[in-house]
């Protein structure tokens, strides 16, 4: 029963930021303009190489962040990663000097280097983790942030 009930809280979180995602897609500009035709564009695969993206940018994912969030918690094994929609998903990992195991998805979904940029789920084997710890996780990835951009800047 236990194992059904974590299952389902992962799947959830994950459906969560997965559907939290779309909602940008939607073009509410036809109900507020009644009067004008709207044209909507196709995106094609060429999209991903017009124009010229910021270069702390990997798709609209602050590489900074990204790279910051691997090196925080490069004690827990990756499972899956997707650069361009911004998602890791980790496997429950134990830190050095701690005892408690604990699984990560990350959201990172803004190119800016800020703390709206950065969404964390952080689960122990017993439940959520406290919001405590995921706050100290996500202060800890945008420190180090900082710090990869200062040293890129200084080549």
């Amino acid at each position: 029963m236990a194992i059904t009930t974590r299952a389902a809280f992962l799947f959830a979180v994950t459906a969560a930021f997965g559907l939290s995602s779309c909602g940008s897609i939607l073009n509410n500009s036809s109900q507020d303009q009644p009067d004008e035709v709207v044209e909507e564009r196709r995106s094609t695969i060429w999209d991903l190489f017009a124009g010229a993206n910021a270069p702390d940018e990997i798709g609209s994912v602050n590489k900074y962040i990204w790279n910051a969030s691997l090196d925080v918690l490069n004690f827990l094994p990756i499972q899956s990663v997707d650069p361009f929609t911004g998602v890791i998903v980790t496997g429950f990992g134990t830190p050095p000097g701690g005892g408690r195991a604990y699984r990560a998805t990350i959201l990172i979904d803004d190119p800016a280097l800020d703390a709206r940029s950065i969404k964390l789920a952080l689960v122990t084997r017993n439940g959520p983790a406290s919001a405590d710890t995921v706050r100290a996780i996500e202060n800890a990835i945008l420190t180090r942030a900082r710090q990869l951009r200062r040293e890129d800047s200084r080549l």
